[in-house]
């Protein structure tokens, strides 16, 4: 891919006079593929000869910080992020026509350039071989394609685009084009992204990432409609007061992407309305991926944007997700997020079960990421899936994986019976406060309700069960029903509440000679007909609900 980018960015080089500051440049000749920047200077260079370039190149992958023996020539964005470079060595880039004919209408007869093939290894006996990959169909799919008239869909991505060309040239050769990738390119501000989507009034799929775009220059008034339903800016340097000016270009926006784009704030809410972003009326998707967000305060001000029905903050520094506990008049209308399904919250710094019962409140959420914080770290977090699963309640999907009728009501049955072992001694209004859809679903699977007391029923035998529990011990049959054991007659342990599935298992060993590796667990409840699988090694009987007179159930892996 490399040498096809070279090859393209080559084709343009230009002269000293035809640079500017601002403009977007690539660098030519480099063994490491095009590098892409900005130009922030262009003159002489104090003790050296002829004209220089300073560039901010786009991955920070520079000399200095645009000061040179002392002398300060240029702003960078980092430290290390700019050069001087000689102008000959500098391409501005092509236009978006020229960009599509090299790819589309070069002919492979009489193209010098090797074509790229596609290998897979095969391991032989004592070597590995590379065993070409032949795509049937290659050549009539490339044909097509040289039909820039009925393109659709075009991957432009580090072709060195710079500009639309001429005015209704596009437009007259490629207007059927619905989707455009120009990842990478040398667009230097949304005026020449404005004037792409005049010449192609089919499109609907736009990918500019990992460009820069300068916001110097003001914008004229923007289109009066425009069809542009996909968007993605990701790594592309933006400020939310840019994707505030941004906006008011994409009135049909229903899919924004804004990956690693470094946004803290939203800067640039409505004053009046409490800072809440506003406008964005159509839009479903946002994705706002390892970004710098670390106050909730700061989310909630997207909340009022009424189609937003997927919401990604994986890779944020959020530690607490909050939602109010009661609305204003009552009105559903007033409901923050009323039409958000999906958030995804993995690999933030959530270590809080406030926030688990805050996502319980949202109206509408099915589909919820909660994986890679420190709450539901396997080894050193107290959040397993079936504690998740039962203090949401309108869970469809969590953490990819999909929540089935019957994982909900094993999962629900499972945390009310955590719940009584694990606060046996609290007061109700404890336990409420801490839990506080247990109550509710201690109703729905209609389990006994004098568990406030200490004891789960009023029998004497079972009121001793629980005293057993103050020493932290509880008595657990186990029931070996794996065929390679052969038949054993269940045996009643007391064990302590502290001791983990693992523990357990080996326990199991001893008890009947099965290595835990080939151990699956499960155990009775009586509330529920079928077993309840035990998986999580690190989780203690305690926390799986196992009390006094559980039975477990040992059995084999097939």
């Amino acid at each position: 891919m490399a040498g096809d980018e070279a090859a393209d960015v080559k084709s343009c080089a230009v002269a000293e006079h035809e640079l500017k500051v601002g403009q977007r440049v690539a660098l030519l000749n480099t063994e490491k593929g095009p590098q892409f920047g900005s130009v922030k200077f262009i003159g002489s260079v104090d003790g050296f000869q002829g004209t220089w370039v300073g560039v901010d190149w786009d991955s920070g992958q520079g000399r200095h910080n645009g000061k040179v023996d002392g002398l300060h020539y240029f702003d960078t964005s980092s430290d290390k992020s700019g050069s001087f470079v000689r102008p000959h060595s500098l391409s501005t880039g092509v236009s978006l026509l020229d960009a599509l004919t090299s790819k589309y209408r070069a002919s492979s007869v009489g193209n010098d350039e090797p074509e790229e093939e596609m290998y897979v290894l095969s391991t032989g006996k004592n070597r590995k071989t590379k065993v070409p990959v032949l795509l049937v169909g290659k050549e009539q799919v490339e044909a097509r394609q040289r039909q820039l008239g009925i393109l659709r869909l075009a991957a432009l991505s580090y072709a060195g685009v710079c500009c639309a060309g001429p005015a209704g040239q596009i437009r007259a050769v490629a207007p059927n084009i619905v989707e455009l990738d120009l990842t990478g390119n040398l667009l230097p501000n949304w005026q020449e992204v404005k004037r792409i989507c005049d010449e192609l009034p089919a499109l609907r799929i736009l990918e500019l990432s990992c460009s820069r775009f300068s916001f110097d220059t003001p914008l004229n008034p923007p289109p009066v409609t425009s069809n542009l339903t996909g968007v993605a800016l990701n790594n592309c340097g933006l400020t939310w007061s840019q994707v505030e000016i941004l906006k008011n270009y994409l009135p049909n926006i229903q899919d924004l992407s804004l990956i690693g784009n470094n946004i803290s704030r939203f800067e640039e809410g409505d004053k009046d309305n409490g800072g809440f972003v506003e406008g964005l009326e159509t839009l479903r998707l946002l994705n706002l991926d390892d970004n710098c967000l670390e106050d909730w305060h700061e989310v909630m001000k997207l909340s009022k944007l009424p189609s937003l029905a997927q919401l990604s903050l994986n890779g944020n520094q959020l530690t607490v997700v909050k939602y109010p506990e009661t609305l204003q008049n009552g009105k559903s209308t007033s409901m923050p997020f009323a039409s958000l399904r999906c958030i995804y919250l993995g690999r933030n710094d959530i270590d809080d079960w406030l926030t688990v019962d805050a996502l319980d409140r949202f109206p509408a959420l099915q589909d919820v990421r909660l994986s890679d914080n420190p709450l539901t770290d396997p080894k050193t977090g107290t959040a397993t899936r079936f504690m998740l699963i039962a203090r949401i309640g309108n869970l469809t999907c969590l953490n990819g994986s999909s929540v089935k009728p019957r994982e909900r009501r094993d999962s629900e049955i499972r945390y009310v019976r955590h719940v009584l072992t694990s606060m046996r001694t609290n007061t109700k209004e404890e336990i409420m406060k801490r839990h506080p859809r247990f109550e509710k679903l201690r109703l729905l699977h209609d389990l006994p309700e004098d568990i406030w007391s200490g004891c789960i029923n009023t029998t004497v035998d079972n009121c001793n069960l629980y005293q057993s529990f103050a020493s932290n011990f509880a008595p657990v049959t186990i029931n070996c029903v794996a065929a390679g054991v052969g038949e054993r007659a269940p045996i009643t342990k007391k064990l302590p509440l502290s001791t983990t599935i693992g523990k357990l298992k080996v326990v199991c060993e001893a008890l009947f000679r099965l290595h835990p590796d080939q151990q699956r667990l499960y155990f009775k409840d009586q509330d529920s007909p079928l077993p309840i699988a035990l998986e999580d090694d690190a989780e203690t009987i305690a926390d799986a609900g196992i009390g006094p007179g559980r039975i477990i159930i040992l059995d084999e892996i097939e």
